[in-house]
């Protein structure tokens, strides 16, 4: 069974930093392109960024220059260093493998088989 535990959310003041990580379980994500996905209290779940099987990386602009994704394939981990945080940045975060292998970057969550339970990371001002 496949399975996806995020890690690393918790309280930050805003201008600091955190490290999300996310391991896999059951299979090796390597060849699949991964993303974050953010859910905020009362909202839509909206795309964060997502990295290529090649490493190539696609981010929100409103995070574009303060987070970065990037993967370890020899771990099988995913992370999200998200750095100048900023109270609106408040949310449950969630990472997530696309269906298939050597899929390219996407936005879209419905392109996204795999997801975790998400680790909430709170923002205060």
């Amino acid at each position: 069974q496949v399975q996806l535990v995020e890690s690393g959310g918790g309280l930050v003041q805003a201008g600091g930093s955190l490290r999300l990580s996310c391991a896999p379980s059951g299979r090796t994500f390597s060849m699949y392109t991964m993303g974050w996905f953010r859910q905020a209290a009362g909202k839509e779940r909206e795309f964060v960024a997502a990295i290529e099987f090649g490493g190539s990386t696609d981010y929100a602009d409103s995070v574009q220059g303060r987070f970065t994704i990037s993967r370890d394939n020899t771990e099988n981990t995913l992370y999200l260093q998200m750095n100048t945080l900023r109270t609106e940045d408040t949310a449950v975060y969630y990472c997530a493998a696309r269906s298939g292998l050597l899929l390219g970057l996407s936005r879209r969550e419905g392109q996204y088989a795999y997801w975790g339970q998400g680790t909430q990371v709170t923002v205060s001002s």
